[in-house]
Parts: structure tokens; sequence; C-alpha cells
């Protein structure tokens, strides 16, 4: 069985990895020409108590950069950008030793316990959808999550690729179980933005030095934002408002090409 494990790492770094075409998908991955199973009939995930996988728990390196999956992800939560995968991975090993199934309510997710499971709502239509965790990924900058064919396309994000998503661990004990694709709310009628954070400083005058640098970089318009982190103020260095996912993964690109190597999006 040891000799699974490079095996396995490999397989999920492939999957969750690769540069994304138009369109939104990695490599030559996207949907089924024809899908199989009627997705809307696809139930979410119910969540139960299960063991941990006895293998996609432990410490891993991709690309240089070592990632410690959580032992406990009781009240995490968290924005971002969701990706998903599709034909070209379905019936893979999953970094957990399952299979994949495009068709299944799964996803991967780099750190939180494998398996778990997470709500994750849609902030532009407000759609919800659980997942069980059963792989690692997506390793692309700025992305949170990566959904099965089937759990993308209840929330909608198929024909862009990705999209602005809450993520939320659910207990197993739960029995509040969301419909998946609920009428908007009144707190979704406010669009999410996005922003490129460029910097953060216990200093204004920091803070100011970095604005005044990245000014001839034209990244967008460049403010100063302050909010308390406990008992110390920061101040932070942000581009944006953005208009979409692909225009903040271009000033990821041309940040890290001025040096700013930790620059990555928020959402409001």
């Amino acid at each position: 069985m040891r000799k699974s494990l490079p095996i396995l790492l490999a397989l999920f770094i492939t999957a969750c990895s690769g540069v994304h075409k138009k369109g939104g998908y990695f490599e030559d991955d996207g949907p089924p020409k024809r899908a199989s199973v009627d997705i809307a009939s696809i139930d979410n995930a119910v969540p139960r108590a299960e063991p941990l996988s006895k293998y996609g728990n432990r410490p891993y390196i991709v690309h240089g950069k070592t990632y410690y999956p959580l032992k406990d992800a009781n009240g995490y939560k968290e924005r971002g950008i969701a990706s998903w995968y599709g034909k070209k991975f379905h019936g893979r090993r999953t970094s957990s030793g399952e299979p994949y199934d495009m068709y299944a309510m799964t996803a991967a997710h780099k750190t939180l316990p494998l398996p778990s499971y997470v709500r994750v709502q849609n902030l532009k239509n407000g759609r919800l959808v659980i997942v069980r965790l059963n792989d690692r990924g997506p390793f692309v900058d700025n992305r949170v999550i990566d959904l099965s064919f089937s759990a993308a396309t209840k929330l909608g994000i198929v024909g862009a690729g990705t999209g602005i998503v809450e993520v939320a661990v659910v207990a197993a004990a739960t029995t509040e179980l969301p419909d998946p694709a609920p009428a908007p709310t009144a707190q979704i009628h406010v669009p999410p933005r996005l922003y490129l954070q460029v910097g953060a400083f216990t200093s204004r005058e920091n803070a100011a030095n970095l604005q005044s640098r990245l000014r001839t970089a034209q990244l967008g318009p460049i403010f100063i934002t302050s909010k308390f982190q406990g008992n110390v103020r920061m101040f932070r260095v942000r581009v944006g408002p953005l208009a979409s996912v692909a225009e903040s993964d271009r000033l990821v690109q041309r940040a890290m090409a001025y040096g700013i190597a930790d620059a990555h999006i928020v959402i409001e």
C-alpha cells in the first residue's frame, strides 16, 4: 500500500493543478457529451459520521508547498472561487483512494479532513448544495474548492467554469439540509465584490508606500482599508472591485511580475 501514495498524489495533482482553457475547465477536461443521469434528480450528499481516510489526511507537497490537513474542521467557513472537474478524471482515483464520480455530489479541498461535508453556496444566484469531500485540490491560485460536474451544474457554474462561493462545514448530525436551488434571499441581492489584496501591514506608512509603488503598475483602483484583527489594526492594500474571476486571475499574474508573491483574492 505504501507504493500507492506517490501514485495517488500524482493523480490528484494532475486533476487539480492544470491550466484553464476557455470555458473554465482544465486541459482537455469538460462536461460529458451527454449526461448518463438526470442531474436534477441527484440529491445532496447526506452528512454522516465516517472514519477518516487512511492516506488522504497526511501532510503533502504540491509545487513545492506543504499542505497540512486539518484534524478538526468544526466551524470552518470561507469565501472564495470554486472550480470544477469532469469527464477526464471520471473513474480515476481520488487522493482518498475512492474513484472519482463526476455525477456524485463530491468535491476536492486542500486542507479539510477527508471525508467531511460542506455546504457550498453560489453567492451570485443563491443556490446551495451539500457535497462530500473526498479529494485534494484545487492547486490553481485563488481557488478554494473543486466541485464535481453534478455539484457545479446544480450551482450554475459549469458554463463559466468558476463561481464565487461560500464554503461551510456541515456537522454529521445535521438534519437541516437546504434545497439544492432555493430562491435567492434578500442577502443575495447584493452581488459579491472581488478585490485583489496585495499587502497587509500594521503600519499605514508601509501600506501607503506599497500603494504608491503599485500605481505605476496600472493594476486598477488601489486603495487602503483598515480593520482591527484582534487588538491590532491592519492596513490592507487592495485593488478593485474587479469585474470577474478572469480579471482577478490576470491581475494576480501581473502583481507577481511586480514582486507581489502573496497577492490573493478577497470577497466581500
